[in-house]
């Protein structure tokens, strides 16, 4: 077994800093990952490697699987649990990285920072009596969705690495053990601010609020009121981070206030999924059981979970209580308006349309009614409407639909770009292929009950092109077979 103590060469890329070891005590704890019987390497990404500055050859070679187990630590790391709460499903509970150790901040060639972190590592000081591991089926998942949606254009934390452990972890039954290395701007959430507010420090909550700052919104350092700049600043970017989901037919499904990055990137893959048949009520998790998290209400959600930020910052907002509160409220009531912006912005990209007119949110919403009254296919509509082959897709061309495709086709003629031109910007908004919930089964059930990844690397070449519109993704484009029993998901732990 290899030695935990023992750094890695310098060659393979790594230039890890670790600032976040430097804010108060009180927001991490020291945590070694805990080495693993026979760590082996079962994909890696060579193109975020890259991106990382990284050498994909050196790191993916067998032996580097003691680096992404934690077996071994690179050259720089200072490996801790960060510290957080969160609400979960309405209700505060104190939480931290209870299967998770950050090693530290890797420093690419254009001088981003990204956090490296370990998923599955082993128990931390926060784990509250769990095994800190990860079975094998999850972190696959995690890095095909990740990457799927990094492919959709959407913000997200990124996949580096899943190993197994040569162990195996015990959850209803006996699971091949496995770390995934996961990357991210940073894993700052409400949660973070939200556990320093519980203690009451306020020198821990200046100390996280000013490195917030400087970490992924610099150009507010010098605002007139930085705090409130940095409310301002969330705000828009998760308004914009679920308008983008919702144009994608995602359903995060645990959108606790732990799961919400203050980067504005989207994190934790275990009960999410995309939704086939349009219905605003579709939910996924097994937990989930009174539709907390369903498609429809992620909006309305997200805007909650700011407001329990905003109330971690009133003592940075203004002095006296009664002004800071109006300040935090006058910010948060703008929630529901940028992202209606947004999710109409993403929605006439998908009809194929440049301009603005007045009703163009009553004709996106028509369409999605249609849809949830024939039970249409999300994806497979729009992008049926992106290559005009209606018959093609099966969409049942009754008279509702009739009336809305004229007065679509009316709304496309008023405005200066042509018809190809149209076509060109809804192709580029609807993605022809995305991770179908059942092809996500089948490539999870090959990789973990068979050791064959042939069907999940296939699929991941193809969700790494989505809006393609190739003859390749064609078998990926079906929905489930009528008559599938509903489908659940499960967060993994």
């Amino acid at each position: 077994m290899s030695d935990p103590t023992n750094p890695t060469p310098p060659h393979a890329g790594w230039r890890l800093e670790c600032t976040y070891a430097a804010l108060p005590s009180l927001l991490h704890a020291s945590s070694r990952p805990v080495p693993v019987a026979g760590p082996k390497m079962v994909i890696f990404n060579h193109a975020l490697a890259r991106t990382l500055g990284l050498d994909p050859t050196e790191l993916s070679r067998a032996e580097h699987a003691a680096i992404f187990a934690g077996n071994d630590l690179m050259e720089g790391s200072q490996p801790l649990a960060q510290a957080y709460a969160g609400h979960q499903y309405g209700h505060f509970t104190p939480l931290g990285d209870g299967r998770a150790i950050l090693l530290g901040e890797q420093i690419t060639p254009t001088g981003e920072r990204f956090d490296i972190q370990l998923k599955g590592s082993g128990p931390t000081r926060f784990s509250r009596r769990g095994d800190g591991r990860a079975a094998l089926g999850p972190m696959l998942r995690e890095y095909l969705i990740s990457e799927a949606m990094y492919a959709l254009g959407i913000p997200t934390t990124r996949s580096l690495a899943v190993v197994t452990t040569g162990e195996l972890v015990y959850r209803q039954s006996p699971l091949p053990g496995a770390v995934l290395t996961r990357v991210a701007a940073s894993h700052i959430r409400v949660g973070t601010f939200e556990w320093v507010a519980a203690h009451q420090d306020m020198a821990a909550l200046q100390a996280l609020a000013d490195y917030t700052i400087q970490r992924h919104y610099p150009e507010l350092a010098t605002a007139e009121q930085p705090y409130l700049s940095l409310l301002n600043a969330v705000i828009e970017r998760q308004a914009r981070l679920i308008a983008q989901w919702m144009n994608v037919g995602f359903i995060h499904g645990v959108m606790n206030t732990d799961n919400m990055a203050l980067s504005g990137e989207t994190i934790d893959y275990g009960p999410c999924a995309f939704m086939d048949t349009y219905d605003p009520a579709t939910k996924f998790s097994s937990i989930d059981q009174h539709g907390r998290y369903a498609y429809a209400n992620q909006a309305p959600i997200a805007q909650w979970n700011v407001t329990r930020f905003a109330e971690t910052l009133l003592p940075l907002l203004h002095e006296e209580e009664p002004r800071a509160i109006e300040m935090a409220n006058e910010a948060i009531h703008q929630f529901p308006d940028r992202f209606k912006w947004h999710w109409l912005a993403g929605m006439r990209r998908k009809l194929g349309l440049s301009n603005e007119e007045s009703e163009d949110a009553a004709l996106a919403e028509e369409l999605l009614q249609w849809m949830h009254d024939n039970q249409a296919d999300f994806t497979n509509t729009f992008r049926a409407l992106s290559q005009e082959k209606l018959k093609d897709a099966n969409l049942p061309e009754n008279e509702a639909f009739r009336s809305w495709h004229e007065r679509w086709l009316a709304r496309r003629n008023r405005q200066t770009l042509s018809m190809d031109e149209s076509r060109t910007l809804m192709r580029a908004a609807n993605p022809s292929v995305i991770p179908r919930n059942h092809k996500v089964e089948e490539a999870l059930e090959d990789a973990v009950e068979r050791n064959d990844l042939v069907v999940l690397e296939r699929f991941l070449s193809v969700l790494q092109r989505p809006y393609d519109y190739t003859i390749d993704q064609s078998e990926f484009q079906m929905p489930p077979p009528a008559g599938s029993c509903g489908y659940e998901t499960f967060c993994g732990t």
